[in-house]
């Protein structure tokens, strides 16, 4: 499976901040915010990652992240010139995915759990899709999933004015080869975008649609306003400051998954050591965390 990570758009709702920077470059507490869909990701078990980005923000991802060998990872970008919707990111991927399923984040999405690795590791699609539902007070704000009551999926609407749940899909999302297909054949939505969600609400009419409903140990965190951002911030710096265990750390996930060493985690710790960083990279060498 090969990874898009949908890095682009205008973040209109936090100009001005996202005149001068991409929204996915802005801190979350200790991290860029790509930081943490690339961290899942890497959790998820995908090692080959396409970042989808702007003319204007290719050079400072590349600079941020360079091509992913410092990580035991394959990192290459392709730029979309306006923001047409993450169903269009996944037509710009198709000879990156050469015919393979895809694993497809958005940028700025966050999320953390117990046992969160163990569950993404185990969406290996063959056929279809696989997608995640997450209970929020906002649904309408959201793309969102109803199911009947023996918790068949029935719909999925996008930013329904009257949902029919309260259970929104995160931006992350498993496609199994064929998604590109469909994601051609889709017609642009009334604001001209390819809706990310019209792919997911072929793979229900197909009945090719699984979801997964995530529960009250884990956390989504939205980060499209800048209350969401100082609320994402927060709750990053409560559980890294009382558990000593950081979120969306990637040099973290890549160690954890055997694609860099002790020594190698070392070398990328010593020049993050003022920060704090590569002191925390450091303490993951002298214990022993259980992993997820």
């Amino acid at each position: 499976m090969r990874g898009i990570l949908v890095a682009g758009g205008t973040g209109s709702r936090l100009w001005p901040v996202t005149y001068a920077v991409s929204k996915q470059l802005m801190p979350v507490f200790d991290k860029p915010m790509v930081y943490y869909p690339l961290s899942t990701l890497v959790m998820a078990g995908v090692r080959e990652i396409l970042i989808v980005t702007t003319p204007e923000n290719r050079s400072q991802f590349r600079r941020l992240l360079g091509d992913g060998s410092q990580w035991g990872l394959h990192l290459e970008y392709v730029v979309q010139a306006k923001s047409r919707g993450a169903a269009r990111a996944i037509i710009l991927s198709e000879d990156f995915l050469d015919g393979q399923p895809a694993a497809l984040s958005l940028g700025d999405n966050i999320l953390h759990g117990v046992g969160l690795g163990s569950r993404l590791r185990q969406n290996d699609v063959v056929a279809g899709a696989r997608i995640f539902a997450y209970p929020v007070a906002n649904p309408s704000d959201h793309a969102v999933v109803t199911f009947d009551a023996s918790a068949r999926v029935v719909s999925i609407e996008e930013k329904p004015a009257r949902p029919r749940s309260h259970y929104a899909v995160p931006g992350l999302y498993f496609y199994s080869s064929d998604v590109v297909k469909i994601a051609r054949e889709l017609r642009p939505s009334v604001q001209g975008e390819l809706e990310i969600t019209a792919v997911n609400e072929e793979y229900l009419r197909r009945g090719e649609l699984s979801v997964t409903v995530l529960g009250r140990g884990t956390a989504w965190l939205d980060t499209g306003t800048f209350a969401d951002l100082v609320q994402a911030s927060e709750y990053v710096r409560v559980v890294e400051e009382r558990q000593d265990q950081k979120i969306g750390c990637v040099e973290e996930a890549v160690w954890r998954a055997g694609w860099i060493g002790d020594d190698q985690l070392r070398a990328l710790a010593a020049p993050l050591r003022t920060s704090g960083y590569g002191e925390y990279l450091l303490r993951l060498l002298e214990r022993e965390l259980p992993t997820s």
